[in-house]
């Protein structure tokens, strides 16, 4: 296969990439894209940093075994975990991870609080202590991990009693404090904007990190020569460790598109 017309790999622990998928779709129309959700581990916030990037390396290695020219880890608790180690391991190959979006917030709060939604891995990671130490001076962050909402969109309560509960929960005391800025430091939680935006209210800027993360996928395949330069729409291909059928339902439901998902079968540490 000609390098540029490979696929972009990306990766998520469930359906919360599928918020970064939309934005490079939108962004970078004509690439092909491989979406691998590893919903048998959903979700990786609460697990260790070594299982987490165990699943991580092996994703990656399915997703390379496809011939991904480019791997997103469209995860906060994988890159958190992960990326460092897979830049070492796979160093031919070119990465986009997330991090918590904590410069563009200090960079453009007023308060000078800012909240921080996110799970126990994102805040256990080194990449969060980094980006905290670097971009945070003079800024107060509020940290809260959301138990229980990655399932809750998992299970596609977006609109749910229980997952406006947990919002509530987070934001009530934040909001108490005088945020005005809120940090989505999880692909799970673009999906719930709408609800954030009703309780924060207007005054509070949320800020999705997507966009910025599918520039930088444009950026590094402009710089590594990895364009697709075909003038077609791009193939999308859904794959999923968990129930096939339930990732189809999901992506109709999140995307506002049908598309079947093929599943995969963990055997040890390989995926197939």
């Amino acid at each position: 296969m000609v390098a540029q017309e490979a696929p972009v790999g990306v990766f998520d622990s469930g359906v919360g990439g599928l918020s970064v998928l939309r934005e490079i779709r939108k962004q970078l129309p004509h690439e092909h894209l491989i979406f691998l959700a590893d919903q048998a581990h959903v979700p990786y916030g609460p697990r260790s940093l070594a299982e987490v990037r165990s699943f991580s390396e092996a994703i990656t290695r399915y997703l390379l075994d496809q011939d991904a020219k480019l791997i997103v880890v469209a995860c906060n608790a994988a890159s958190a975990a992960a990326l460092q180690s897979l830049r070492q391991t796979f160093s031919n190959v070119p990465f986009v991870g997330m991090e918590p979006a904590v410069k563009p917030a200090a960079e453009t709060t007023d308060s000078g609080v800012v909240g921080v939604l996110a799970t126990p891995a994102t805040f256990q990671g080194k990449l969060y202590a980094s980006v905290v130490e670097r971009f945070a001076n003079g800024v107060r962050l509020l940290p809260n991990p959301c138990i229980g909402l990655v399932e809750q969109i998992e299970a596609g309560k977006l609109n749910g009693g229980q997952t406006h509960a947990i919002l509530e929960n987070a934001l009530a005391p934040m909001l108490a404090e005088g945020i005005d800025t809120v940090v989505l430091g999880c692909t799970h939680y673009p999906f719930v904007i709408p609800q954030i935006e009703q309780i924060v209210g207007p005054q509070v800027r949320v800020i999705d990190p997507a966009p910025a993360i599918a520039r930088q996928v444009g950026r590094l395949l402009k710089e590594h020569d990895l364009v697709n330069a075909a003038d077609s729409l791009g193939k999308l291909q859904f794959k999923t460790s968990g129930d096939a059928a339930a990732l189809s339902r999901q992506i109709t439901q999140l995307l506002e598109a049908d598309h079947p998902a093929e599943k995969l079968n963990w055997h040890g540490n390989t995926l197939k």
